[in-house]
C-alpha cells in the first residue's frame, strides 16, 4: 500500500493530539506540518513556518486543516496561492467545527473541492478517539477511504450521511470527553473531602474511568444493561442512582448539555 502524505495545517491541541496519533500509529502517513509556533516534530515529519516555505516537493494527498477558524479563511488562500495546481489533486479534510463543505471550498476557491469533515476528540492522541465523519459529493471514494483510514489510525470512525449530523457527534463524542474529565475532577474531591489522601482519590477514580470504558469497549451488553447489572436493588449504587436519575438532575442535564453544544456550533457557523 503507498503511504500517503498529508499537509497538517496547525498542530494545536486538536492537530497536535492527531499528529501524536499518526506517528505512533502502526503505518504512520508521511507528515509535512504547517505551524508557526511547533518547535520540534517528531522523527520522520517536516515543518514548515509559513505557507510560503512549503517546497515545491510536498505534493498532499490530503490536507488536514486543524486551525482556529478565525484564520481558516486566509490560510485556505494562501495555500491556494503557494500549492497552485497542487491544489487541485488533494482532499482538504477539515477538524474545525461550524465551518460547512461549501465555505471551505469556496475558501479553496474551487466550488468542487473535495471536502471532508470530521468532528474527532483529544482522546486521538493515545489512539482512542472517537471520530464523526462526512464526505461532501466531490469527494472520490478513494479520497473518502483515505480519510477514514486516518481517522482509525487514531480510534474509532463513524461515518455519517448528512453534514448537518455531525453537530450531534459534537455534543456527545467531540466536546464529551470535557464531560467525563469534570465527572472525574468531582469524584477526586468528594474522595479527598470524604477523607481520602488526593493519591487514592485519583487512583480510584482514574481507575474506576478506565474500566468502565473498556468495559464498555470490549462487552457485547449496551451501556443500559451494564449499568442494571451493576445496580443490585437497594444497594449503594441504586442509592446514588436515585440521586442522579431524578427527572431535574442528569434525565434533564445530560439533553440540556448536548443541546447547549449544538447551539454553539451553529453560532460559529456565521
Amino acid at each position: 500500500m503507498t503511504i500517503p502524505a498529508l499537509l497538517l495545517v496547525g498542530c494545536g491541541k486538536m492537530g497536535g493530539a492527531l499528529m501524536r496519533g499518526w506517528v505512533s500509529s502502526p503505518t504512520p502517513p508521511r507528515i509535512f506540518i504547517l505551524d508557526r509556533k511547533l518547535q520540534d516534530a517528531p522523527a520522520g515529519c517536516t515543518i514548515f513556518r509559513t505557507p510560503e516555505e512549503i517546497t515545491p516537493d510536498v505534493k498532499p494527498d490530503i490536507i488536514v486543516l486543524a486551525v482556529k477558524p478565525a484564520g481558516a479563511e486566509a490560510m485556505l488562500s494562501s495555500l491556494k496561492t503557494v500549492l497552485g495546481e497542487r491544489m487541485n489533486h488533494t482532499a482538504l479534510l477539515s477538524v474545525m467545527a461550524g465551518k460547512s463543505c461549501e465555505k471551505l471550498a469556496s475558501w479553496c476557491g474551487r466550488a468542487d473541492m473535495p471536502v471532508i469533515r470530521t468532528m474527532p476528540n483529544t482522546p486521538s492522541c493515545v489512539g482512542a478517539g472517537a471520530t464523526g465523519l462526512y464526505a461532501s459529493p466531490h469527494v472520490s471514494q478513494a479520497q473518502k477511504d483515505l480519510a477514514i483510514r486516518l481517522m482509525e489510525q487514531v480510534g474509532t470512525v463513524v461515518s455519517v450521511p448528512h453534514e448537518e449530523d455531525l453537530r450531534t457527534v459534537i455534543a456527545i463524542a467531540g466536546s464529551a470527553p470535557a464531560y467525563v474529565f469534570y465527572l472525574a475532577e468531582l469524584l477526586e474531591k468528594v474522595g479527598q473531602d470524604f477523607g481520602l489522601d488526593a493519591h487514592a482519590s485519583r487512583a480510584l477514580v482514574r481507575g474506576m474511568i478506565y474500566g468502565v470504558g473498556k468495559m464498555l469497549h470490549e462487552l457485547p451488553e449496551d451501556a443500559e444493561t451494564l449499568r442494571k447489572n451493576v445496580t443490585s436493588p437497594n444497594g449503594t449504587t441504586a442509592a446514588a442512582l436515585s440521586v442522579f436519575m431524578k427527572e431535574e438532575h442528569w434525565p434533564r442535564l445530560i439533553p440540556e448539555a448536548a443541546k447547549a453544544a449544538i447551539k454553539r456550533s451553529r453560532e460559529l457557523d456565521d
